[in-house]
């Protein structure tokens, strides 16, 4: 019966993408601390992805249970992982000083983890930027990766000389790397029991990836959202050159859609950075829409459905969102006018298309 009720889960999905008309509406949760919260087990709460898993997983498998919906989700963490890493750019329930409350998600800093005059060395040499200045930064207890020479034919390359590239000021990083490494593999195991548990009962994923947008990644982990309204106005040529670099990575890593076996393929986009009021049109056209639009196409000839969750008002772009791909997509609108929605769909029905 469960496997039956998967199949009917992804069938009636499927459609609803498609434009078909599916036997009920599919209802996806995207649902946050609210297992936790809603739990009968009064110690139970959103820490625990982090620091109790197993408390965490009942307590998800619980909310399926009681409220069917038609996906699952399962976000597991660790906590100790992101310690030992001195994580800088999120707060955790129960990290050790920690202002946010254990029911709460985490929360997100923003840094400038990359000066406006640092962007020539992120464009010409992208893994030395992230080894010698990102990494450090933005996780500072692995400040020691910073020592890593790039690897150049300047000698001979013998295992010895190879081995004077990572010298004494990374070994420390390297060993937190080994015990950060451990503890992934746990987490990581503990999600594919989560989710093996969840599709036994029923329930198939929600998505199997998660991407940005390419402004995104530039604004949120490198120059923050008012280095990039600095950018803006200062060097958007700059952004342009970034936003396509990030581009063509994100492309890169997503090709394991091409061999993956999975039960669906979805992957999530939220637009963060891309409201009304964060740019000009123009300035929305060239460094958000269109280089995320190849990623969506790219995804798009992999059979991969992208969920694009729009944060913000966005009265303004929806002329865009009539370039998306007929059928491939799904889009969740946190602020439209219903009424501007309603006269953009009887626009684009106008021109045949759905």
């Amino acid at each position: 019966m469960s496997e039956n009720l998967f199949e009917q889960r992804v069938r009636i999905a499927n459609q609803a993408i498609a434009h078909e008309e599916p036997e009920r509406i599919p209802i996806w949760i995207n649902y946050g601390s609210t297992p936790h919260i809603l739990n009968e087990d009064p110690e139970a709460t959103f820490k625990d992805t982090f620091y109790c898993r197993e408390r965490a997983k009942r307590s998800i498998i619980k909310f399926h249970e009681e409220f069917q919906p038609d996906v699952q989700l399962a976000n597991l963490f660790s906590g100790k992982a992101e310690e030992i890493a001195g994580t800088k750019y999120i707060d955790w329930p129960g990290r050790p000083g920690t202002r946010n409350p254990d029911t709460s998600i985490y929360q997100v800093h923003e840094y400038e983890f990359m000066e406006q005059d640092e962007y020539p060395e992120l464009l010409n040499d992208f893994t030395g930027f992230m080894l010698h200045k990102y990494i450090p930064r933005a996780f500072p207890n692995l400040k020691g990766l910073g020592s890593v020479l790039n690897p150049a034919p300047t000698g001979y390359m013998y295992v010895g000389q190879v081995g004077n590239l990572f010298g004494a000021p990374a070994l420390e990083a390297y060993e937190k790397l080994i015990e950060i490494g451990k503890l992934q593999a746990e987490v990581q195991r503990d999600i594919a029991d989560l989710q093996k548990t969840l599709a036994e009962k029923g329930f198939p994923p929600m998505l199997t990836g998660v991407g940005l947008v390419p402004y995104d990644i530039l604004s949120n982990y490198f120059r923050g959202t008012v280095g990039s309204f600095e950018d803006l106005v200062e060097c958007p040529d700059m952004m342009e050159k970034a936003v396509e670099l990030f581009t063509d990575l994100q492309i890169a890593n997503i090709q394991y859609f091409r061999f993956a076996k999975m039960p669906v393929k979805r992957m999530m986009f939220w637009m963060h950075k891309g409201m009304d009021g964060f740019m000009s049109p123009q300035q929305f056209e060239t460094l958000y829409w269109k280089p995320f639009m190849k990623v969506v196409h790219a995804l798009v000839d992999m059979d991969v459905t992208p969920i694009i969750y729009t944060e913000g008002k966005y009265d303004s772009r929806l002329e865009q969102m009539v370039d998306l791909p007929e059928n491939k997509c799904v889009i969740h609108f946190e602020n439209v006018k219903r009424e501007n929605l309603m006269a953009l769909y009887d626009t684009v029905r106008s021109y045949g298309k759905k």
